[in-house]
């Protein structure tokens, strides 16, 4: 069908995806050999995996209506929901599983304004949202887990365990803001009321935030994917979203 949105057509797969071609094309190829392209019952996809992977990918960077992101597909409204719940939950990050002796990781956890109120409570920024635990390694920038969704209103000490993170970060060294406190992360000094800090105290706090920062500008590339500011999905779509995204930011940053 001539006028519609499509892979077979490289123009428009930067600005739907945030991915290059190379990047774009090695999401295909590993999807394709983890199964999704495989057939299965019911009728076949009338849309080739490449073009369902661009529809996924364009449906979180947009975050458009089913009806309006379907004829730009091509399909119904129906279809290309089922691209998404089908194809969404592949896209998944894998968190990894080890890290070196080396490794300085970075926590922080991020609100998704979310409209189902199973999954969401209101947060601080006075929405009902979700609260997602986000670690990368500081050294690469890479996303390499995130934590299940917990309602906005957990605080991220509590968050952190509760969500998985801690149990898949392991004894990695991991930095975190003030407030984890109790939890056994490395955190900046903290002043008491009339107390100066030493001035390597000083030194350390500012060397600490200035590495924290990368997680906060991770999150800020992860969110020009406009699903997570704010997300219509139900139940585990949220998740879905938010694995799926930090695969394609870590992608992204690989090339």
């Amino acid at each position: 069908m001539s006028g519609v949105i499509t892979a077979s057509e490289p123009s428009w797969i930067i600005p739907f995806t945030g991915l290059s071609l190379r990047a774009f094309g090695r999401l295909v190829t590993a999807l394709h050999r983890e199964g999704a392209d495989s057939p299965g019952r019911g009728r076949r996809w009338k849309l080739s995996l490449e073009d369902r992977v661009l529809l996924v990918a364009a449906y979180w960077r947009t975050n458009l209506t089913m009806r309006q992101l379907a004829p730009l597909f091509g399909v119904s409204k129906s279809a290309a929901d089922r691209v998404i719940d089908d194809l969404g939950p592949r896209f998944a990050l894998r968190p990894r599983r080890r890290f070196a002796k080396d490794a300085v990781l970075i926590v922080d956890g991020t609100l998704v304004p979310t409209q189902d109120h199973r999954v969401a409570e209101q947060s601080k920024n006075y929405r009902d949202s979700t609260n997602h635990q986000v670690v990368i390694d500081a050294d690469t920038r890479l996303v390499v887990v995130v934590g299940r969704p917990l309602p906005g209103n957990r605080n991220d000490c509590r968050a952190w365990a509760e969500s998985g993170a801690k149990a898949a970060v392991g004894n990695a060294m991991t930095i975190a803001d003030g407030g984890y406190p109790g939890t056994g992360l490395v955190m900046p000094h903290r002043r008491r009321k009339g107390e100066k800090l030493p001035d390597w105290k000083e030194a350390h706090n500012k060397s600490h935030k200035q590495v924290r920062a990368r997680v906060e500008h991770t999150f800020a590339r992860m969110k020009t994917w406009k699903i997570l500011r704010d997300c219509r999905l139900k139940g585990a779509g949220v998740h879905h979203a938010m694995l799926g995204i930090a695969r394609l930011h870590n992608l992204a940053l690989t090339g």
